[in-house]
């Protein structure tokens, strides 16, 4: 019978005190406990663990005796793998990457680290998107001299999961200002400046003044010339009354409560696999603009990432449709989770069995 384990590392800015949890300021825990808490729905045995660093991943799997351990993101050698792969030569050992390949040109040593575990046996690379695990086995297939049964095995679709907990609400059309919330961290794929330029042009076109929500404290990969360059929109254009609202990373119940605060969320970003703060826009009753980067957003309400007028356009359908918004983003999701769950479960059972992973 499968014993999962996933492992994640904790990041280095983590505080104990001001910090709830190690998941806290990460994405990437909110994704794992989705999937830990999923498996454990559909009787799979699952455990999830937050370790320091590479060194502390054999005591986990000592403790735990896995069948597989779930390495989320690109974080253990694969030096340390190979150690690990020796002492625990029965475990299969799944590398899950969370990134397209334009966001994993930021991780300079992606090509490197996914080269060097592609040769170790007992190694599987998981994508959570199709694109990028079609593209992964491609430039394995090639390095390695792979058929295309070696590589549907070991290049692997892991997808994301997103519980279905929704809520409703009814917008407040009486106010003089409109929030928008474009949540997530600052990094320069995410394309925050063009969507507050497309916010402030659909605020003007219904008269009313832009409360423009980001997180100001989650700045990465070169994303501070992004905030500067918010930043001095917003002052350039103070005496409008269009206002940014900048607000520190919160823990996940809190942040439920913030989207729900909003009028309209945005997420037209330029590269994603799932993107968790969308779903948690829609879940809050929150109708959504997005790119048609999200597996589950629907298209009528997905913007050019590179147009701002085409983005405004589609904040004004989502501001006069809400229900119709949130209706069928939740229905996408709901499919696209249904699926997830499946792919999981079946990878689990059809893999308990196997001895080896050449």
């Amino acid at each position: 019978m499968s014993r999962i384990l996933f492992l994640l590392k904790k990041r280095e800015d983590y505080h104990q005190t001001l910090h709830n949890s190690p998941g806290l300021i990460t994405g990437l825990h909110n994704s794992a406990m989705f999937m830990h808490e999923m498996l454990l729905a559909n009787d799979v045995n699952s455990r999830m663990s937050i370790v320091v660093d590479g060194n502390c991943v054999d005591r986990e799997v000592t403790q735990w005796r896995p069948s597989h351990v779930i390495i989320e993101a690109l974080w253990v050698t694969p030096e340390k793998i190979a150690q690990l792969q020796r002492l625990h030569p029965m475990v299969k050992w799944v590398i899950r990457l969370h990134s397209e390949i334009p966001f994993m040109a930021n991780e300079g040593i992606a090509m490197d680290w996914l080269g060097d575990y592609s040769t170790l046996n007992n190694v599987v690379i998981a994508a959570n998107a199709p694109r990028a695990c079609r593209e992964v086995q491609e430039y394995l297939s090639m390095l390695n001299g792979w058929d295309q049964k070696t590589a549907d095995q070991r290049v692997i679709y892991l997808p994301n999961y997103y519980p279905q907990q929704y809520k409703t609400k009814k917008l407040d059309r009486t106010s003089e200002f409109v929030d928008v919330g474009c949540f997530g961290a600052v990094r320069p794929l995410k394309n925050h400046l063009i969507q507050a330029l497309a916010a402030v042009e659909f605020a003007e076109r219904i008269g009313k003044k832009l409360r423009f929500h980001i997180n100001g404290n989650r700045v990465e990969q070169k994303g501070q010339p992004v905030l500067n360059n918010l930043l001095g929109f917003f002052q350039q254009i103070n005496h409008t009354g269009h206002t940014m609202v900048m607000h520190d990373w919160l823990d996940r119940p809190e942040f439920l409560e913030l989207c729900g605060q909003m009028d309209v969320g945005l997420q037209v970003s330029f590269s994603e696999t799932f993107n968790i703060v969308g779903a948690d826009i829609v879940s809050q009753g929150v109708p959504l603009v997005c790119s048609s980067e999200l597996p589950w957003g629907i298209h009528v309400f997905c913007a050019n990432p590179t147009d701002s007028r085409a983005i405004a356009q589609r904040l004004l359908m989502a501001y006069r449709w809400p229900q119709i918004n949130t209706a069928t983003h939740r229905w996408s999701l709901d499919h696209y989770t249904r699926r997830t769950q499946r792919i999981w479960v079946k990878y689990f059972k059809r893999t308990e069995s196997w001895e080896s992973i050449q």
